[in-house]
């Protein structure tokens, strides 16, 4: 007998052995080809027929044609979107609940929430920026000041008078709010609200002269002529409302921009992730799709990951800086 050979149960071990571990090594790419095979849950950590709750249906629409499974848009809103985003950001990384971000939720909230109960950074997989969009300054068409230059004359001559309603205390549109008031060295009062419909409402029946907003949720009223629109918060003119100045265009150096993203669990597997930003950027590159957000105000984006997590890194640092000059803090 040659002694070189091995036995045939060791051969049948080794053999076996090996067909074990290929079959490990495959199981994650494996599942990720077949997802999702179940439902999918979208939470919108705000309430239904704001900005954020819009472009998420917009998107869910999209991956629900994409993937052949329901995505599901779940709104959980409260605490300037910390209940819904501190939810997801405990969910199993399974691929199966994802959540519509802000640059509320993973920026400002970090910057003027000293008890939040979620990470930012470390409790979340970026998938991808879906859109982006300016705030806009929205007066009832009663109110006098038809410009920026006329609401701030009107607050410096009487400090605290106006009201000024907001989406949510600390949200984007408030800071937006903020930021125009240290710039412009005035004062006004701030209402908060639980999302954009309740604001706009109020705006709409004269129960406060002036609205900070998203543009999406407000764009149809302006349209309509229900409310004014004095300016938007970008550096730039929007290219779906050129009519609209910006406010940097009376105060120089002014600029504040949203973004809605996709998000999942830290730990997401990166396959998933990966399958998930590639049909949100072939979906809001379809004609129709980029039709459907940019009528609302919004510009479509659709970065990598990477670009998405420096971005989150970038913006926390700086409403850290803002809230700091400002003294916003929401405890």
């Amino acid at each position: 007998m040659d002694r070189t050979h091995m036995p045939r149960r060791a051969v049948l071990r080794t053999a076996l052995a090996a067909g074990l571990a290929l079959t490990a090594s495959a199981a994650l790419p494996a599942a990720a080809e077949t997802y999702p095979s179940k439902p999918v849950k979208l939470v919108v950590p705000y309430p239904a027929g704001g900005t954020t709750d819009i472009i998420a249906r917009i998107i869910a629409q999209q991956l629900a044609e994409t993937f052949k499974q329901p995505f599901v848009v779940d709104n959980r809103p409260g605490a300037g979107g910390a209940i819904g985003t501190s939810a997801v950001g405990r969910s199993a990384p399974d691929g199966y609940t994802l959540l519509m971000g802000t640059a509320n939720t993973h920026g400002i909230n970090s910057a003027v929430k000293s008890d939040l109960s979620y990470d930012a950074v470390k409790d979340f997989a970026p998938i991808t920026v879906v859109a982006s969009t300016p705030n806009v300054i929205i007066v009832n068409p009663d109110f006098p000041a038809k410009t920026v230059a006329e609401l701030i004359a009107l607050a410096k001559a009487d400090p605290g008078k106006i009201n000024y309603g907001s989406t949510s205390a600390g949200g984007s549109p408030h800071m937006s709010a903020e930021l125009l008031q240290m710039m412009a060295d005035i004062k006004m009062t701030h209402v908060p609200y639980k999302g954009a419909a309740p604001m706009l409402t109020d705006v709409i029946g004269g129960h406060i002269p002036v609205g900070f907003d998203n543009l999406p949720s407000s764009v149809a009223a302006i349209q309509s002529g229900k409310v004014r629109a004095l300016a938007v918060t970008t550096a730039q003119r929007w290219p779906g409302t050129p009519d609209i100045p910006t406010v940097a265009e009376t105060v120089p150096g002014y600029e504040v921009s949203g973004w809605f993203g996709l998000l999942a669990p830290a730990d997401t597997p990166p396959a998933m992730v990966d399958a998930l930003q590639k049909a949100v950027a072939a979906a809001v590159a379809k004609p129709e799709v980029k039709k459907q957000l940019l009528d609302v105000g919004a510009q479509p984006v659709a970065n990598t990951p990477a670009a998405f997590a420096t971005q989150i890194s970038d913006d926390v640092a700086r409403w850290k800086k803002v809230a700091a000059t400002t003294g916003v803090k929401l405890d």
